[in-house]
């Protein structure tokens, strides 16, 4: 059985990568899906499809817009969500992409340092499991296989 596995979260480090490659090393049959993780285009995509808008501000709101559709499309697809937040970025599309998978019922995982755990409180007492590394999420993603 292939699972489907929306990974939420900021997109300016190879944390995707490094979970596909644990995966990959733990024959977990999963693919993965998620947010456009070029910075540039996420950004440009709304103006690429529509044409120069009138200001940053419309700029902005077109290529949510587009972003925002994707997300829809990929998350409902998706068996279950992880998502990981970080100490060093901001992580208000991480909260976002997190709400609409609880939202949607999607069973989820988040990630988190613990330094983070009394801002996410909330949060965590809202999913399914909550950790703090990479392979934590993948031993409890590893665990519907045995």
């Amino acid at each position: 059985m292939e699972l489907i596995v929306y990974l939420a979260g900021q997109i300016h480090d190879d944390w995707r990568d490094q979970l596909a490659e644990k995966a990959k090393q733990r024959n977990l049959p999963l693919t993965f899906v998620g947010p456009q993780a070029n910075h540039d285009r996420s950004d440009g995509i709304g103006e690429e499809i529509l044409g120069k808008q009138p200001s940053a501000y419309y700029r902005d709101d077109a290529a949510s817009a587009v972003n925002n559709f994707r997300t829809e499309v990929l998350m409902n697809k998706a068996d279950l969500v992880i998502g990981l937040f970080g100490e060093t970025y901001r992580q208000w599309n991480t909260a976002m992409d997190i709400s609409t998978a609880i939202t949607l019922n999607k069973p989820t995982i988040i990630i988190r340092p613990e330094a983070l755990i009394h801002p996410l409180k909330e949060l965590s007492n809202k999913v399914n499991v909550t950790v703090e590394t990479l392979d934590q999420a993948l031993d409890v993603v590893a665990y519907i296989y045995e």
